[in-house]
């Protein structure tokens, strides 16, 4: 009996020590599912409520908000002692690169930019030139540091036919300076020749081309970057070019838009642009962005996460803008033509990294509460602040940042109230192709998590902090949550989708996506984009430095309907 009974007592302690041994590594799975999800144990917790007026929009953005710019950057390119454009120009870019077409058949309709500094320089190879058309070289003479430059027919050709099977929505920068010549300082004067543009034209209806939109020259407003054009020149070059327009297009159902002036914006060379062109004749005005400084400046990093300085350095340009058009040109909108952060191909180990989607969400959020319809990204590919790497076209974060804008933010911008700190930025749109509305929020803090809750003024429609004690099981959807249509519970859902830098690496170049990494598929697709999904009067967590955006399928906003 003695034996039998140790036996036991063996048997029993080895249970025990087996259950024990189970309960940690059931712990500790459980513990890293919460990690890789992206739950971290921040020191501080903030409760807060966001009041969203549905009622009335206060701004509206294009459908295709979202774009991106083509370059003409050669390889010889370089900034810093580094040359980050490879292969990413419109006259070598690889087409037939089957990742760079499915990032652009992601959006369904990606507006792009063809243009930059090198624009002005580009001749078309079409009509009757007066000098031989070449490819760009290096130059110590030239504008940038380069020769002029030819746009072949034969590339133009290859280009439209890749625009159209990746349903992209084409912009064109034309050439502003074709036949002027340089006076003093960076200062150009004469006449501008647009028959080379008009022989362009042409060339490109005949084809059966769509063009959505021409843009006359690039930064050369005001004092100009490199080279500049007075405002009595500009405004006569204008009307010229839309009577081109009229005339090449005058049997085409659609006219294609006229954009300018693609610079940075001086108020009183903006308006006396209005008033000299005349009523009608620009419809969209441009302006480009580089508020973060040069791309090897060491501040980029702090300036990105600092709450004031992101608003301090362009609130102001969007307001502006917005009412020098309401002033001087109110048949006209405004586009945001070019805005890569950083200038001068952007920051190594910053433009294409996570921290970077903290500037570019905001931006997209900031100025679209001032009626900027579209916002062009520079660039699609080149540089260090390229949505996709130029040699592999493999999404950088900022990709997937702008894909889910594009995918969930509708045109219609609703006013937002909030009692939260700065460092929780906020913004509210209709949903897109759906009832409801989407929430954007961008947690610049370190170290807090803000739990937040959601009124349209009248009633909480989602608290911020439970009226209940929660269930150990409600406690634990609340952070893991459910993917699907539906979850277990059957109640009416929420979408979140959050965004956290792979390993808590704020210069890291994968995104995770509600824990985990966007990446393209073993296939080389685009991976989906999947929500998680709450009971929609759940509070809302956004952990520190992180992005998110919130779906509520049943908020009332009559705006919206």
């Amino acid at each position: 009996m003695r034996d039998s009974s140790s036996q036991i007592n063996r048997s029993r302690r080895a249970s025990q020590t087996n259950l024990k041994m189970s309960y940690n590594v059931c712990l500790l799975v459980f513990l890293s599912c919460l990690l890789l999800l992206g739950v971290t144990f921040a020191t501080n917790m903030e409760q807060t409520t966001i009041v969203i007026d549905g009622t009335r929009q206060i701004a509206e953005i294009d459908e295709n908000f979202v774009c991106a710019t083509l370059d003409w950057w050669p390889p010889e390119k370089c900034n810093y002692d580094q040359c980050p454009w490879g292969y990413a120009s419109l006259i070598n870019l690889n087409l037939s690169s089957p990742l760079l077409a499915k990032a652009i058949q992601a959006f369904k309709t990606l507006r792009i930019r063809i243009g930059g500094s090198l624009q002005d320089q580009v001749v078309y190879d079409v009509g009757d030139l007066k000098t031989p058309c070449t490819q760009f070289k290096k130059t110590d003479d030239g504008l940038f540091g380069f020769s002029e430059g030819c746009l072949y027919m034969e590339r133009w050709d290859e280009l439209n036919r890749f625009f159209h099977a990746t349903g992209a929505i084409v912009t064109f920068g034309l050439n502003a300076l074709y036949g002027r010549k340089k006076l003093r300082g960076n200062a150009w004067g004469g006449e501008w020749d647009h028959t080379n543009t008009q022989d362009f034209m042409n060339y490109t209806v005949s084809k059966g081309y769509a063009i959505d939109s021409w843009e006359f020259g690039n930064e050369l407003s005001g004092s100009g970057i490199g080279a500049s054009v007075s405002v009595e020149l500009y405004g006569n070059d204008l009307i010229v070019l839309k009577d081109v327009i009229k005339n090449v297009y005058k049997s085409s159902r659609t006219k294609p838009l006229l954009l300018a002036p693609g610079g940075f914006y001086e108020e009183k060379w903006y308006s006396e642009l209005f008033r000299l062109s005349g009523p009608g004749v620009l419809d969209v005005m441009t302006h480009h962005i580089y508020n973060l400084g040069p791309g090897n400046d060491p501040k980029l990093v702090s300036r990105i996460l600092d709450p004031k300085y992101l608003s301090g350095s362009v609130t102001g340009l969007f307001k502006n803008v917005e009412r020098t058009i309401q002033e001087h040109g109110p048949w006209a909108s405004a586009w945001v033509g070019e805005a890569g952060g950083a200038f001068n191909s952007g920051g190594r180990e910053v433009s294409e990294t996570f921290i970077n989607s903290f500037w570019y969400l905001d931006q997209f959020g900031m100025s679209s509460m001032h009626n900027t319809k579209v916002y062009c990204r520079q660039a699609l590919v080149g540089g260090f602040y390229g949505l996709l790497e130029k040699e592999t076209f493999v999404p950088n974060p900022d990709y997937y940042s702008a894909l889910l804008w594009h995918r969930l933010m509708g045109k219609g911008v609703l006013g937002v109230q909030t009692n939260a700190s700065e460092y929780l930025r906020t913004y509210v749109h209709c949903s897109k192709g759906r009832a409801g509305i989407t929430i954007l929020l961008i947690n610049l803090s370190k170290q807090t998590t803000f739990t937040v809750g959601v009124s349209n003024g009248v009633k909480v429609v989602l608290q911020a902090e439970s009226t209940k004690r929660r269930s150990f099981l409600e406690t634990i959807k609340s952070k893991v949550s459910w993917v699907g249509k539906k979850a277990s519970d059957g109640y009416l859902n929420r979408e979140e989708y959050h965004l956290s830098p792979k390993d808590g690496d704020l210069r890291s170049k994968i995104m995770m996506l509600n824990g985990d990494p966007l990446e393209p598929t073993v296939t080389g697709d685009i991976p989906k984009l999947e929500p998680v999904r709450h009971g929609v009067k759940s509070p809302v967590y956004i952990n520190p430095l992180s992005i998110s955006f919130i779906v509520l399928p049943t908020f009332d906003a009559p705006a919206c309907s």
